[in-house]
């Protein structure tokens, strides 16, 4: 099992900044692919951006590319998102999510999420 927990959301004003975290913990975290995906208000879960477990490998949906990067520190079993020049459509509570498999999923492993607001 791995336990996730997400943390660094919070309210933003449109282009501004915030950086998400995802600790990991349980059985060998940083040999997985991490992945961060997104829901907002009435709408399906879907990708933002994924890692492998060395960090060499990534991708990143087309609606954050340019603007956010993902990026890890496997010495400390931490994950994060960087957001940059945030819009309100960015809007949603960002789930942390772990695979066994690669940057493509299957995702088994899941946070609680965290709420970012970005407000005009």
């Amino acid at each position: 099992q791995v336990q996730l927990v997400e943390s660094g959301g919070g309210l933003v004003q449109v282009g501004g900044s915030l950086r998400l975290t995802c600790a990991a913990s349980g059985r060998t975290p940083s040999s997985n692919a991490m992945g961060w995906f997104r829901q907002a208000p009435g709408k399906e879960r879907v990708f933002v951006a994924a890692i492998n477990w060395s960090g060499v490998s990534t991708r990143h949906a087309d609606s954050v590319k340019g603007r956010f990067t993902i990026s890890r520190d496997n010495a400390k079993n931490t994950v994060y998102l960087q957001m940059n020049s945030l819009k309100p459509e960015d809007t949603a509570v960002y789930y942390c999510a772990a695979s066994t498999r690669g940057v493509w999923g299957p995702w088994q492993y899941w946070g609680q999420g965290t709420q970012v607001t970005v407000s005009s």
